[in-house]
């Protein structure tokens, strides 16, 4: 029920949904003062939202900076959270990544680079209605193709969000006898506070790297501050998800 009410939830308290609510609400109230106030609102709400320098700002704050290689050491497993595939695309002879390919390919940089030894693929699929091929099977199936040898990839392909992966990664864990400092979680930038807390909470700190960046170097060009930028709502949306899903996990009791 969580897992369904948390979907609902995430689709409704989003930016766009709410600037579109309050411009709706300004067409059907016919009281004209509410009518004028909630315009007002739409419109500056819609202004703010769009503005690439404040986005790019908000995302700057909230992603965990990435890593350079050659300050890492090197980890036995690489737990890689999956949630970048496409569902549902004919032909089905081949995987279909959305933006965050990176977890996959930074992920395979690791492993030939000899940062990390195993990889653990965790995720099932998070579709409310349809089946889907779980995601963690997609994943091993795209780094076999780029070379990494299917004995060094681990499978957890029944989860449908972070707060059920981190609590099955760490029952496999005690199973095959990995210590948290020896582990290494790989996930979008965006998503990895909320990623560590879910892992902190079942008793793993582990060291986190970032991939999957939605914010760019600060630009201090005129139209960063004045033109709006479609690029600019899709950052708050993804915000306000992250967000949205850190409140509703304390009240789950998931961080």
């Amino acid at each position: 029920m969580f897992f369904i009410i948390s979907k609902l939830v995430n689709n409704l308290i989003l930016p766009l949904a709410i600037i579109m609510l309050l411009l709706v609400l300004s067409i059907v109230l016919k009281n004209p003062k509410w009518k004028k106030r909630l315009q007002y609102s739409g419109v500056i709400l819609l202004f703010l939202f769009s503005n690439d320098f404040l986005a790019n700002e908000a995302m700057l704050a909230w992603e965990i900076k990435p890593v350079a290689y050659k300050d890492m050491a090197p980890y036995k497993l690489g737990i890689v959270l999956t949630g970048t595939t496409i569902p549902g695309l004919e032909p089905n002879d081949r995987i279909y990544f959305s933006r965050g390919a990176d977890r996959v390919t930074h992920t395979v940089e690791l492993y030939k680079k000899g940062l990390v030894g195993t990889i653990l693929i965790s995720g099932g699929t998070g579709r409310l209605i349809a089946e889907d091929e779980p995601e963690a099977d997609k994943y091993r199936r795209a780094m076999m193709m780029m070379g990494v040898d299917s004995t060094d990839i681990i499978i957890e392909n029944e989860t449908r969000n972070t707060a059920e992966s981190a609590q099955q990664v760490v029952k496999m864990l005690d199973s095959l006898k990995y210590k948290p400092e020896e582990c290494l979680l790989i996930t979008s930038a965006f998503h990895m506070r909320r990623s560590l807390a879910c892992y902190k909470k079942v008793g793993l700190n582990i060291q986190p790297f970032t991939t999957d960046f939605y914010s760019h170097p600060r630009e201090y060009y005129p139209d960063a501050f004045i033109i709006p930028k479609l690029d600019a709502l899709h950052v708050w949306h993804k915000l306000f998800k992250e967000w949205v899903g850190m409140v509703a996990y304390n009240f789950a009791g998931y961080i």
